[in-house]
């Protein structure tokens, strides 16, 4: 653990590459493992806190083949779910495959049935000539391959990918209830994996739905209580349905921002054609061949009021930049304060390419000095804009701030961000998978956010950053890939960072040397770590389930 002082921000924002040489080589962070469906105990060394009462769920990509077929991108692994139960200062482990039909289809024959994000399933080799040629001009089917996040709605877990199918799953032996799909309640056809709750539960996510006049983006709200036991997503409505800039290429993302008052949603150049995505299967192209950066397109920030569901009429732009996950949002003073994580080129999505992942020597280094690196960055919205406000000058008057809000019209406000970090931040790639104290400080002014460094493709260090002092504390140690940070708050908690912080820890360098790392949050200094001996593909996203 190191602590870093920040030096001069630049005043130019400008795209930035690095220059690493000696990648090493991480191919078994991304190849095919066993599931543990059984819970096994763990080496604990250190102390892990006899406080924590509950599980850490964890989901992503664990089997890349069937029989001799490859899957293509990361994102198109089967889902293996992973749990570390901690209880009285000792922790088990189990981990299973996901029962999606993907998954059972794929087994049964021993080949890749059902097309993924970057993999496109190959006709029936059975069948003959006319009907594999026919099979070509069927639509695309989604899968059920939920193996990006888990997430909570009503009380109930669920698996989640992007499509309009999630798994709600038993979180204490991770076995598959039921297959949920959101067409089935509302007009969409798809949500995220990262919703955003209210104190009181209810969720909040979106989706997009692709009607005769085109595709639009919809805010969802689902309620938080259940009508019954078997109830899963009743209730859930559109809160407002947004039209993309150019309906037949409607924007890719993969979450939102959401303060106190407003859903926040930022369309990006990074664009789907609809027509290619449509037409993929009888060109013989998966889905990901479909989507594209356009950087000579502007962001827009599109607002919609959380209690009337109405978009607010003033958008927000700003120059072409690419975000997956946004840190926190805040209203304070007639600011509306949106912190992500995000770069200024936008073709990385389809960077991570199994092939890619598995390269060594020059050519991974090559890989990874070509992607454009993701810092924290803020956008400072003036709410209060009306005909008489002056057009062309700064309308950020917050101290110390240097990002920028210049009205262009009434409607119209541009904006430049200011960064959440000093230039030493560059020497650890960037930062991604940020992860705040949520349970109390989601849509509040806040000080720490923690995340995973990215001096590879995948995590290699564990960041806790000051936003009053832009400094930050590091976890970092040789051949080891941590998990995105997942913070727990101490019972007792009188200050922000009041917790522990847990991660999940995996080596290509050593067979089945996976830990659960503790760090106290405060500190950053590592309490105790739980090994299991099993090996662990990097995976995305979890959550911590307490049973205090």
């Amino acid at each position: 653990m190191s602590s870093k002082k920040p030096q001069t921000i630049a005043a130019a924002q400008k795209t930035y590459f690095t220059k690493v040489h000696g990648l090493p080589d991480i191919t078994p962070l991304v190849s095919s493992v066993q599931e543990t469906p059984e819970p096994i105990p763990t080496a604990v060394k250190g102390t892990i806190p006899s406080w924590i009462h509950g599980s850490l769920l964890r989901n992503g990509p664990g089997k890349f083949e069937f029989g001799n077929q490859h899957y293509n991108h990361w994102f198109d692994g089967m889902a293996l779910m992973h749990r570390f139960q901690i209880e009285d200062g000792q922790v088990t482990y189990r981990s299973r495959f996901l029962s999606s039909d993907s998954y059972t289809q794929n087994s049964e024959r021993n080949r890749i049935i059902v097309s993924e994000f970057g993999t496109l399933a190959l006709p029936d080799p059975c069948k003959n000539f006319f009907q594999r040629f026919l099979s070509r001009f069927e639509m695309p089917k989604p899968t059920d391959n939920a193996s990006v996040n888990f997430v909570k709605y009503k009380g109930d877990y669920y698996v989640s990918t992007e499509t309009n199918y999630m798994h709600r799953v038993d979180p204490d032996t991770l076995e598959s209830k039921q297959k949920v799909d959101w067409s089935k309640f509302i007009a969409v056809n798809g949500a995220t994996a990262h919703p955003h709750f209210d104190p009181d539960g209810t969720a909040y996510n979106m989706g997009n739905s692709y009607r005769n006049k085109g595709a639009f983006y919809n805010i969802i709200r689902v309620p938080p209580e259940r009508d019954g036991p078997e109830d899963t997503l009743e209730g859930a409505k559109i809160l407002c349905s947004i039209a993309p800039r150019d309906k037949s290429k409607p924007s890719y993302y993969h979450s939102f921002g959401m303060p106190e008052n407003y859903v926040v949603f930022i369309e990006q150049p990074i664009k789907m054609d609809l027509f290619k995505i449509v037409t993929g299967r009888l060109r013989g192209k998966s889905l990901n061949e479909g989507v594209y950066w356009d950087p000579n397109q502007e962001t827009i920030f599109h607002l919609i009021d959380k209690q009337t569901g109405k978009e607010m009429p003033v958008k927000y732009y700003t120059k072409a930049l690419s975000t997956f996950h946004q840190i926190n949002a805040f209203e304070q003073d007639g600011f509306l304060m949106l912190d992500m994580c995000c770069s200024d080129d936008g073709q990385s999505i389809n960077n991570f390419l199994i092939q890619n992942l598995r390269q060594s020597g020059e050519t991974l280094d090559e890989m990874y000095n070509t992607m454009s690196r993701p810092f924290p960055r803020r956008f400072v919205l003036p709410l209060n804009i009306t005909s008489e406000t002056p057009l062309g000058q700064n309308l950020n008057t917050r101290p110390e701030s240097t990002a920028t809000a210049v009205c262009r019209n009434k409607n119209q406000v541009f904006c430049t961000f200011e960064d959440l970090h000093g230039e030493d931040l560059k020497d650890y790639g960037g930062l991604e998978f940020p992860h705040i104290n949520y349970a109390r400080y989601n849509t509040r002014p806040y000080r720490y956010y923690y995340g995973c460094g990215f001096r590879h493709l995948v995590g290699d260090s564990l960041i806790k950053m000051d936003l009053e002092s832009k400094t930050f504390k590091v976890w970092r140690q040789p051949d080891l890939y941590p998990s995105e940070p997942v913070f727990i708050l101490s019972p007792n908690a009188a200050e922000e960072d009041d917790g522990v912080i847990l991660s999940v820890i995996i080596t290509p360098v050593k067979d089945k040397s996976t830990f659960l790392l503790v760090l106290d949050a405060k500190t950053f200094e590592e309490l105790g770590r739980a090994e299991v001996p099993v090996n662990i593909p990097y995976g995305f996203h979890g959550v911590f389930n307490s049973s205090a």
